[in-house]
């Protein structure tokens, strides 16, 4: 076999390798996974491509996370996938074992991709950032699933502390109107639209039909979300629970005071736009106000000057 031909056979390979990595990229991508809920609605909920990707490598990995002396670690990744509601696609082992597993094959192949662009660099000043540029790409794989998760949390978090003083007032009429508290809760998860808040309840609702006592359903909901205003909430109902009190006022004390948590969560960010608005006016506007009012005088500067 002749060189020519050689090359021509290693190129049809690594074309038909691309294509078959291509196609089943691809194929991923399309996927769409769904969560069963409590009471059997499901609910499509999607992981980072990547993800999807390098999962079935995570399985390599998993026996050494599973030893002892990664235990706390293993348990607070698992509060926090619960809580940012990823606990029946991933497990914590599975998150770690991403975060080794992305800088093993992803950063590799960045080094891989930049040994062809760096030394092109050689002789120019731009090669000094050569170690960087070679580092870049393994530690952002390992902070991009920290970064993702934290999102992904933050993300659920807002969604919950705008529903839940909505939510209050719907329970806080009902139980006024004389219904009792838990047939009030299952009509507001029938008949609500499924957010991150309704889920919760919808597995409060299933837990107590269960057997689960209605304290230790809410104490399970409050350690699940893990937000200061539904903590808030759960241990104020529980109280009054365990005192006596009417569950209606309660209700309708902790919607007022969800409110008004809104009103200064929004008040906090608006002072704090015009501050996040210095840097881009600084960057982008004031220099082509300048360019605008400026160029045409110095134009005519440098014109009479020669």
């Amino acid at each position: 076999m002749t060189d020519k031909a050689f090359q021509l056979l290693v190129s049809i390979l690594w074309g038909l390798a691309a294509a078959g990595m291509g196609w089943h990229c691809l194929s991923v991508a399309r996927q769409i996974t769904y969560v069963t809920l409590a009471d059997g609605r499901q609910q499509e909920r999607r992981l980072p491509l990547l993800f999807r990707l390098l999962l079935p490598l995570a399985p390599n990995v998993a026996p050494l996370l599973d030893m002892t002396i990664f235990t706390k670690t293993r348990q607070r990744v698992a509060r926090t996938i619960t809580a940012a509601g990823f606990e029946d696609l991933l497990s914590a082992t599975e998150f770690m074992a991403l975060r080794l597993v992305m800088p093993l094959i992803l950063g590799t192949t960045w080094c891989l991709l930049m040994l062809g662009v760096v030394p092109r660099w050689e002789g120019s000043s731009a090669a000094r950032l050569a170690p960087l540029i070679y580092a870049s790409g393994p530690v952002w794989c390992f902070i991009y699933p920290g970064l993702w998760l934290h999102q992904a949390l933050a993300a659920r978090h807002r969604s919950i502390q705008r529903a839940l003083p909505f939510v209050l007032d719907i329970l806080t009429l009902s139980v006024e109107a004389g219904m009792d508290f838990m047939t009030s809760l299952r009509r507001n998860t029938e008949r609500q639209k499924i957010d991150p808040l309704n889920e919760e309840l919808i597995r409060v609702v299933r837990e107590i039909q269960l057997g689960k006592t209605r304290r230790d359903a809410l104490r399970a909901m409050s350690i699940r979300v893990n937000l200061s205003d539904v903590r808030s909430v759960v241990n104020s109902l529980v109280q009054a629970d365990e005192l006596g009190v009417s569950i209606g006022s309660i209700l309708r004390i902790q919607a007022d005071q969800m409110r008004q948590r809104r009103f200064e969560r929004a008040e906090k960010l608006a002072n704090e736009a015009p501050v996040k608005m210095l840097a881009p006016l600084m960057l982008f506007i004031f220099p082509s106000v300048f360019i605008v009012l400026l160029a045409p005088i110095l134009v005519r500067v440098i014109q009479q000057g020669f």
